[in-house]
């Protein structure tokens, strides 16, 4: 039977397509140690770290990643890796197996790093964001003193906050603090039926609550500097406001030229900060959406994380919404103000010119005044000029046997003449000034 033909597919199906099982969460077995953490980098540094990876997997007689890999999940014998590649961040998590029988050491817990190539570890590319310690532990591995034995042994109880997920199956205990090795801490102890898979999506929403939380603080920093910037700018502003009020027309340029000055610091802070804060809140957005889909209850009159999160990091997120907020709305102050200061301007503008036009229509009154001066001399000059080549004809025409003496001829063609070219002027004046033949 014959291939039923396609049509033609658009280039980036198939990437679109499989975007929907990108990041895949990796089963994992309990009991199990797992080191997770995230390296800040830029463009340079994401590249360099595909080739980190390549690295690693060619010592141990692999294929590394090609250049379109942004996701990959490795065996590597003595521990399992997985690596990310993302816009900002790349994370790498590393998983080995516990012994089940054996009681973990809370003086010394075994950890997956410990697996890891000590000196290919430490090259990691960029600058480390977040590093965290998780164990996912069963009854053999508490020693019979449970899943609160080991959280007051290992997790720093002022900070302490934990819950029980996946509708009671699963305890989880974390105290959100870097500890002396400079990891965070997080203990899982799931029920005997949960799936690997299950305790997998459980395990990857745990780290991208820290993942993210930690990339949406990023915007913190950023936020406080900003705050002092609008501060000195919003005073400025103040003032500029106020010189305006009282200003003259003299003062109006330089009180342009500074409010533009300030417009264009106001622009320049915001196309700064702008990018930042708003992946801030996509990361914020992020840890609210994989909090809820844990679906805690409490455990043991301990903060849930929903709860310490609400609590610790609202302050954060307003500190970043503030900034926003105060940005745009100095943005546009500003603009209200400079509006202000320019119709004001071009009102001054368009009363001088008002002024410039009136004394024009002076000037050009006076200067008809003086045309109608010239016009009458030009009469006479011209009638003078008339007057004499018609005496000078009559010179000639009497020898031809015209009557009238020279003297007469003149006297008498002067009316005649001086009217003919006033009327003459007359027509001309009114073709060009009004239109009128």
């Amino acid at each position: 039977m014959p291939v039923p033909l396609q049509p033609v597919p658009h280039p980036q199906r198939t990437l679109l397509h499989n975007e929907i099982h990108a990041r895949p969460a990796e089963p994992i077995h309990a009991p199990a140690a797992i080191t997770h953490v995230v390296m800040l980098t830029d463009p340079a540094q994401r590249e360099a770290s595909r080739a980190h990876l390549a690295a690693l997997m060619r010592d141990h007689h692999q294929t590394g990643p090609d250049r379109e890999t942004t996701h990959l999940r490795v065996d590597l014998g003595t521990f399992r890796l997985r690596w990310e590649l993302h816009t900002e961040f790349v994370t790498w998590t590393f998983m080995v197996p516990l012994e089940p029988g054996v009681p973990l050491d809370t003086r010394t817990p075994p950890t997956a790093i410990e697996q890891v190539p000590q000196a290919w570890f430490a090259k990691l590319p960029g600058l480390c964001l977040s590093s965290v310690h998780l164990w996912i532990v069963k009854d053999a591995q508490c020693a019979g003193q449970g899943i609160k034995g080991l959280v007051l042994q290992m997790l720093n109880e002022d900070t302490l906050a934990g819950s029980v997920v996946h509708v009671g199956h699963t305890e989880v205990c974390t105290d959100f603090a870097i500890h002396a090795d400079g990891y965070s801490r997080m203990l899982v102890k799931p029920s005997d039926h949960i799936s690997a898979r299950r305790l997998g999506r459980l395990v990857q929403r745990l780290l991208e609550i820290e993942t993210y939380r930690m990339s949406a603080l990023l915007g913190l920093p950023v936020a406080r500097h900003a705050a002092a910037v609008l501060a000195t700018a919003e005073k400025e502003l103040a003032d500029l406001a106020q010189a305006i009020r009282e200003a003259d027309r003299e003062s109006e340029p330089v009180l342009l030229d500074r409010l533009t000055r300030l417009a264009g610091q106001v622009e320049s802070e915001y196309a700064a900060t702008h990018s930042r804060f708003s992946a801030s809140r996509a990361y914020f957005e992020l840890v609210d959406k994989r909090i809820h889909d844990l679906n805690e209850q409490r455990l043991s009159g301990l903060l849930t994380i929903h709860e310490f999160m609400d609590r610790r990091l609202s302050p954060a997120r307003s500190t970043c919404e503030w900034a926003t907020h105060r940005q745009n709305a100095l943005s546009q102050r500003v603009s209200r103000v400079s509006n202000l200061l320019r119709t004001r301007v071009e009102i001054e503008q368009q009363q001088s010119n008002q002024a410039i036009l009136g004394t024009m229509n002076d000037r050009q009154g006076m200067q008809l005044k003086l045309q109608s001066t010239v016009e009458g001399l030009s009469v006479a000059a011209i009638t003078y000029y008339i007057t004499g080549l018609i005496a000078y004809l009559a010179k000639g025409a009497q020898k031809l046997g015209w009557p009238l003496s020279p003297e007469i001829s003149a006297a008498v063609a002067i009316p005649v003449v001086a009217f003919s070219v006033w009327w003459s002027l007359r027509r001309l004046h009114h073709k060009l000034f009004n239109g009128k033949h």
